[in-house]
Order: structure tokens, then C-alpha cells, then sequence
């Protein structure tokens, strides 16, 4: 068997993604630093900040004004662009979409390096950096053309495990960045780690052009052509309006039997999935430093680093094996009922080992996000996988802010009465999740009964003339 068949776009995405992780924990370290010396001009003082509270806290503040405005430019700007490349890469390919956000972070990853040489240079030069990296596509591009792509070159009896090893990808790139960064600022410095992270884009860059194939090139549709009934003369002349049309069509167009509404459903489970996880992480390090877990910052590297490994480790381990022995929808609601469970022991946990515990528990969470993906894939066209994937990647960057404000605000709430509240209220919304899977699964079995009976029907009508006068509900 072609090797090449075999590793496509796993290294594409875990490289992108560790290079991530690497590039966030040093990037926090590196504004804290450089506002601590625009405000007090001692190099010594900055380093150990941390034994001095109230020069902490005001760093700290600006800190965190600094990168919620890097995260605000990183995440709106990587939406647009993001949009027209899913409609585009379904007419001219997968590559270029996974090219151009490593060429976007390798030049934000020089901007930061130059941070890092020039101290006199502002570290609002970050947010040119994020510019730069949401402009190109960031990490919703690489999604999009990731899952597309094996969308593209799987069937869809292996689509689902594929998928799974694809999604595996994101936790142990996620594991191996977080602990690199953490030992490359111990033993050597921010350049160090941006040259890291720049060079992981250049490798990424190779290796599509070198090694990964273009999936069913033969296949590709003239979108022009096909849009060009439906769309009028203006907007066929603005190639921008042209693909984000095409988004739109791919998404709200009617489809056959319930399918349409099986996407939506899907689209409404990925918001309620993402805005969980990512509430969860921008409260979860305070919740366990805040009394009675007691985190410090080394326990908590720990936890995180376990919790994503073990993420990672289920999927690409555990869940091509029980694909084979269970139902996919019914690992869908496997993953939701361990995520609800992990929650609620999240939100009581007093002590370390129910915290840990609850790491375990969460492994199986990425079932149903991998079974939501490879269903939503096969409900739509092939040529419509990059603008479907495109609408799920564009949702799930709007769920960072969503979930960011919703439990940044919540959280101090319920801080003094019950601190784990946020987490129970995030297992309420699994409970809405558990029903939503289960309505698309009670659909899609729908779907396969019904060819079932009626193929039954023409041969039963084939038999006997009496079956010709009888009322059917098959098409």
C-alpha cells in the first residue's frame, strides 16, 4: 500500500496545532514581560514578578487587555477569509488552504521575534502579529481544508475513523506544544521558542508541497457554472460574493428527505460543544488555583497535559476498535454522557484526585465530535465539502467568543457561593446535546428503514397486481 495514502494530513495538523499551543504559553510570558518593563524599566523585577503583588496585578491587568485584543483580531479576521476558501478549495483543491495559514504564522512569528530582539518596541505589536495570522486563515482555514480533505479521499465506511485519527492529532499536537514551550523558556529564550514556532510552519509548508497529493482533483466542479443559474451577473463578477454565496448554498440549500434539518442540528450540537470547551478552558485554571483544589501552576501543566494526552490516545486508540463492535451514534451519545458526567464531578470536586478523575472520564468527550463531523460530511455533496466545513470551522471561531464572555462573566458570579456552578450549568447544556444526538440519530435510522420498506414494496408490487392499487408513502 502507498504510504502516501496511508499519512496524508495528520502531520499538517498536528504541527499547526503543537506550534499553536507552543506559540499561546510563550506569547502570555512575553507580554507580561514586556509591559512589566515599559512600566518599571527593571529586567530583574520582571522576572520575578510573581513575588511582588500589587506590581503583578497591574501588569497583569494591562496583560490581559493586551491579549484579549489579540485574540479579539486574531479570531475575527481568520472568519472572512475562512468563509471564501471552503467554497474555493471545492472547486481548486485542499493544498492552499493549508499553506497559507502556516505562511500567515511564520510572518507573525517574525513580528514576535522582533518583539523579542527590539526592547523598545511596543507590545502592541502583537496584535499586528495575530493580524497577520487571522488574515491568512489561521486555524479555521487549516480545519476546513484538513477535514475536507479526508472527506474528499475517504468512503463513508471509513470516514469516521479517519476523522477520529485526524481529531487525535489536535490533543497530542496540543500535549507535545504545551510541554515543549515549558521547557524550551526554562532552558533557552523567546526567540528560541518563536524561531520554533516559525519553523514548524516551514516544515508544514514542505510537506504539502512535497508529500501530500491533491485529493480527487478529476472531480472538482467549475463553480462559476454551477452558481451562475442561481446568482446574478453583479455577483458573478465579484469572485469575493461569488464563493461566499456558495457558503451560504451549501448551507441552507433543500436537501432530500430530512437532511437539511439533520445539518442544522448538527451546526446547533457543534455551538453547544464549543462553547462549553472553551468556557471551560478560560475559567479552568482559576478554579483549580482558587480554594479548595489549591492548584499550583505545575500541578495544573500537569493536568492539562494528561487531559489532552488522554484525549488524543481514546481516538486514535480506542475508537477505530469500537467502531467495529458499536453503533457510531451511539458512541456520539457515549461521548456525551461521559462529558456530562466528567462536568458535574468537575464542578463538586474538592480534591485533586476528583479533578484527575474527571480528566479520565472526559477522554471519551471526543467521540461526539468526531461522529458529528463525519455525519454532517456525508449528508452534503463532495463538492460542497470545503463550504461545509467552512460554516462549521467559522461557527466554532464564534463560539471563542461566545464562551469566553458567557463564563468569564458567569464565573465570578458564583465564585464565593459555589465556584463550580459554571460547570454544572455547561452539564445542563450536554443535557441538550444528549437530546438533539439522539433526535439526528432516531433520524438517520429513519432514513434507512424507509429505502428498507419500500424496496420491499416494488417487489411485493412486482409480484402481485393487487399491490399496484394499494396506497404507498414511497417515492
Amino acid at each position: 500500500m502507498n504510504p502516501r495514502t496511508i499519512v496524508t494530513v495528520e502531520p499538517v495538523i498536528f504541527l499547526y496545532l503543537a506550534s499553536t499551543f507552543l506559540n499561546a504559553f510563550a506569547l502570555q510570558r512575553l507580554v507580561l514581560m514586556k509591559i512589566c518593563e515599559d512600566l518599571y524599566n527593571k529586567e530583574d523585577m520582571c522576572r520575578n514578578l510573581s513575588l511582588l503583588p500589587e506590581e503583578s496585578l497591574v501588569t497583569q491587568s494591562k496583560a490581559a487587555y493586551v491579549l484579549l485584543l489579540y485574540t479579539a483580531v486574531l479570531t475575527i479576521l481568520s472568519i472572512p477569509p475562512s468563509i471564501l476558501l471552503g467554497a474555493w478549495s471545492d472547486q481548486a483543491g485542499r493544498k492552499l488552504g493549508m499553506i497559507l495559514p502556516s505562511i500567515g504564522a511564520s510572518l507573525g512569528g517574525a513580528v514576535l521575534i522582533v518583539m523579542v530582539q527590539v526592547k523598545q518596541i511596543s507590545v502592541y505589536w502583537c496584535v499586528f502579529a495575530s493580524a497577520l495570522i487571522g488574515i491568512f486563515g489561521n486555524y479555521v482555514a487549516i480545519f476546513l481544508s484538513v477535514f475536507s480533505y479526508v472527506a474528499d479521499i475517504t468512503t463513508d465506511e471509513n470516514r469516521t475513523m479517519r476523522i477520529g485519527i485526524v481529531q487525535s492529532m489536535i490533543y497530542i499536537g496540543g500535549t507535545v506544544g504545551y510541554l515543549l514551550s515549558g521547557w524550551l523558556l526554562q532552558n533557552y529564550t523567546f526567540t528560541h521558542v518563536f524561531g520554533v514556532y516559525c519553523g514548524c510552519q516551514v516544515i508544514s509548508i514542505f510537506y504539502v508541497l512535497l508529500w501530500l497529493r491533491e485529493s480527487n482533483p478529476a472531480e472538482r466542479v467549475q463553480l462559476t457554472d454551477e452558481i451562475a443559474v442561481t446568482a446574478n451577473d453583479r455577483v458573478l463578477k465579484k469572485s469575493i460574493f461569488l464563493y461566499a454565496s456558495r457558503t451560504w448554498e451549501t448551507f441552507s440549500k433543500t436537501r432530500g428527505g430530512q437532511d437539511r434539518l439533520k445539518l442544522y442540528l448538527i451546526f446547533v450540537c457543534v455551538v453547544l460543544i464549543y462553547v462549553c470547551n472553551i468556557g471551560e478552558q478560560s475559567i479552568l485554571i482559576l478554579f483549580l488555583t482558587y480554594p479548595p483544589q489549591h492548584f499550583s501552576v505545575e500541578l495544573y501543566g500537569i493536568y492539562s497535559a494528561i487531559k489532552m494526552f488522554l484525549g488524543g490516545a481514546t481516538l486514535i486508540g480506542l475508537f477505530p476498535f469500537m467502531l467495529h463492535c458499536v453503533k457510531e451514534m451511539t458512541l456520539a451519545k457515549v461521548g456525551v454522557l461521559v462529558r456530562l458526567a466528567s462536568l458535574v464531578l468537575l464542578g463538586f470536586s474538592t480534591q485533586a484526585w476528583m479533578v484527575f478523575l474527571s480528566a479520565v472520564m472526559n477522554s471519551l468527550s471526543g467521540f461526539t465530535g468526531t461522529v458529528l463531523q463525519s455525519v454532517a460530511s456525508s449528508i452534503v455533496e463532495r463538492n460542497e465539502q470545503g463550504a461545509m466545513f467552512s460554516c462549521m470551522a467559522s461557527i466554532e471561531t464564534i463560539c471563542v467568543i461566545i464562551g469566553t464572555t458567557v463564563f468569564d462573566a458567569l464565573y465570578p458570579q458564583t465564585l464565593t457561593s459555589f465556584p463550580g456552578f459554571s460547570f454544572i450549568v455547561m452539564a445542563g447544556f450536554q443535557v441538550i446535546l444528549l437530546i438533539l444526538v439522539q433526535w439526528i440519530s432516531e433520524m438517520r435510522t429513519s432514513a434507512l428503514v424507509l429505502p428498507s420498506r419500500c424496496d420491499d414494496q416494488e417487489d411485493n408490487n412486482a409480484s402481485s397486481f393487487s399491490g399496484s392499487l394499494g396506497n404507498s408513502t414511497c417515492p
